[in-house]
């Protein structure tokens, strides 16, 4: 029995939906790694203020990349219905 162009299209669209997820976890791991960073600039090394801006900054940087992250998901979610 050979598979109906609804199957391939059925199957297309959760593939697509299961990389998004993955996308969305590779932005949420970046994000992480990327804050992390700013919170051992912080915490772990004693910076003159100019370094304490450049950490926070980093972790902003970090939450940016995840608000896109998720921005980024719902967009492709959304195009999929």
């Amino acid at each position: 029995m050979t598979p109906s162009a609804d199957d391939h299209r059925r199957l297309d669209v959760e593939r697509t939906r299961l990389a998004n997820e993955r996308t969305l976890l590779a932005y949420a791991r970046t994000a992480l790694a990327v804050a992390a960073g700013g919170v051992s600039l912080l915490c772990l090394f004693d910076l003159p203020i100019a370094g304490r801006v450049l950490g926070v900054g980093v972790i902003l940087l970090g939450a940016m990349t995840l608000g896109f992250g998720i921005w980024r998901y719902v967009d492709v979610a959304r195009g999929l219905r």
